[in-house]
Parts: C-alpha cells; structure tokens; sequence
C-alpha cells in the first residue's frame, strides 16, 4: 500500500512539473506571437525580425549585434522628435534583439518563422490577450448550460421515441408473427422491456421484466392489473422544447412571481391551481397512477403513461375480459 501511494505521489508531482513546463514554453511562444502581430501591424505584413534588421535568417551573433546598433540609431527617439510611435518601434526592437540573443528564444522564433505562426494559437493565449468581463462570461457560460440542457432533451427524446417504437414492434409481432399479417380482433401479448435474458447470481437464466399489452389493429395498449388499457404511441415520448430548459423557466417563473406581486394575478390561473385541478380530475377518473405489474409510476419506463393516454385522446379502456 505505502509503495504504491509512493508511485502515485511521484506521478503527480511529474504531471505537476511537465504541466508547469509546457506553461513556461506556452508563455514564451505566445511572447513571439505577440511580437510577430505588432510588428507586421507597424512595418508591413511579411516583416519578420530578420527582414526588419537587414540581416538573413543564419546571421551570426555578431551580425545581429551590428545590425542592431545601426537598426537603433535610425530609430532613436532623440533622432525621430515627435515621430508617432517611434517609443514602442525603438522598444520592440530591443526585445526582438534579446529574443535572437537567446539561443532557446531564437529556436523558438526559427521554428515559427519557418513553419509559419498557427492562426489558432491557443485559448490560453486569446484569454490573457482578450480577457472577457464578468458579464460576459455569464452570458457564455448561461447558453452554453441552455444549449447543453437542450441537447440532453434532444437525446432523452429520441431515447424514448426509439424505446416505443421497438415496444410497439415488439407487441405487434408476439400478436401477429414474424410475418407481421394484421389480425382481426384483439390479442393480448407478453412484450419484454428489461432485454434480453440474464444470468443471476447463481447462473440461472432470468429472462427479461414482461409486461402485459393487447394488440386491436394498429392500436397498441398496456394492460394494468386493474385490467385498464392505456394507448401507448410516440405522442408519450417528451419532445424537446426551450420553454422547459432552466433560464425560460426562470425568466418565466420571475415573471409570475412579478405579476402576481403586482396584484393582477395570473388571468388563466397559476400552475398550482391548474396542478389541483389536474389531481382532481385524475382522482375522478378513477384513482392514482397504477404502472404495469403494479410498480410506481416512477418505475413506469415511459414517464405519465396513463396521463399521456388520456391526454392523446381519453384512450383509456376497461378491458373486456372473455
């Protein structure tokens, strides 16, 4: 156990220095990035540092140098009065003299000038260059949680519609046979939704949760223990929708909150009261929610299926037992 935390800590710490190397290295190729853009934007596109010191690209040392007390005598500010950026010219030549100076930092330079500076360089380097506000940042981070919340109840969606349409493939072939020939009448089927069979514990077979469904024509229902049919189609599935991501129902719950605040009160009713008159309904028709093999609703694989097949037409039937 202690060798093995030892390995661990040892590994941690390498991440943690190669992680601090490559931010090192990052930082002195975002320094020549930098020092490429500005001096393009001031001496024309295509200036490289060789270009700008009238030297070539395999100067010595000494070339560099000499090059360089004449490049700065040129450009002195004392020699160029009143000369617009004259300052940051004279300055930026001295640090592109100490970037060939280094023979890392001229590496560095060689590299880019001969491969070409990326036009992606990273978004570490257009953070520190671009550093976004507070507000900004909350309005990235506010639709990217939307459009990610969207998307989940786009997966979700087709997880589902997928889920009832094999269930009702399922039924309609233990009612009718491979050939799938439509019969007359209604026929009652065992359809499995937990897959394929298993093995247990003790390596018996366990075959797949069953539960009851009838097939009349191209109508297919589940069968509760109470011997209710509930119309099963894809109008179960939730399709995706922006008004039930977070932010429309904050905005929209705000919005409530501020109406009913004002004393107008909500003119169709607040959710609450349509919720009791739902229940109330519900209670009416005949009782709470049964789910298939007498599970919760929560265990229901489709989520509201009695609710969902009164909503897609009051389709709920009292099976006819013969």
């Amino acid at each position: 156990m202690r060798l093995i935390l030892v390995f661990t800590f040892l590994a941690a710490l390498l991440t943690a220095v190669s992680a601090l190397s490559k931010l090192t290295v990052w930082k002195e190729d975002h320094e020549i990035f930098d020092l490429v853009s500005e001096l393009e934007a001031s001496e024309g596109k295509g200036t490289t540092f060789y270009s700008w010191l009238g030297v070539s690209s395999t100067a010595s040392l000494t070339e560099i140098n000499k090059a360089y007390r004449k490049k700065s005598i040129q450009i002195h500010p004392d020699k160029n009065p009143g000369v617009k950026g004259i300052h940051e010219r004279f300055a930026r030549l001295g640090v592109i003299v100490n970037t060939l100076r280094s023979a890392d930092g001229r590496a560095r330079y060689d590299f880019f000038y001969k491969n070409g500076v990326p036009r992606w360089r990273g978004t570490g380097y257009y953070y520190s260059r671009f550093r976004p506000g507070l507000g900004a940042v909350l309005m990235f981070l506010t639709m990217l949680t939307t459009g990610l919340q969207y998307l989940v109840q786009r997966t979700n969606y087709q997880r589902d519609l997928n889920r009832v349409r094999r269930t009702i493939g399922d039924a309609r072939l233990a009612a009718w046979g491979p050939k799938m020939a439509q019969l007359e009448g209604r026929r009652k089927v065992k359809v499995n939704l937990g897959g394929g069979p298993r093995s247990d514990e003790d390596g018996r077979i366990v075959p797949g949760k069953m539960i009851d469904m009838v097939v009349e024509g191209n109508d297919v229902y589940i069968l509760d223990p109470l011997g209710e049919l509930h119309l099963l189609n894809e109008d179960i599935a939730t399709p995706p929708a922006l008004g039930r991501t977070w932010l429309i129902a904050l905005v929209r719950a705000a919005f409530c909150s501020l109406f009913r605040k004002d004393g107008k009160g909500s003119p169709s009713g607040t959710d609450g009261e349509r919720q009791e008159s739902d229940d109330e309904q519900s209670d009416a028709s005949g009782g709470g929610s049964v789910s298939p093999g007498g599970a919760s609703e929560n265990q229901v694989p489709w989520k509201g299926t009695r609710a969902a097949a009164v909503k897609t037409g009051g389709r709920r039937r009292k099976m006819v037992r013969k």
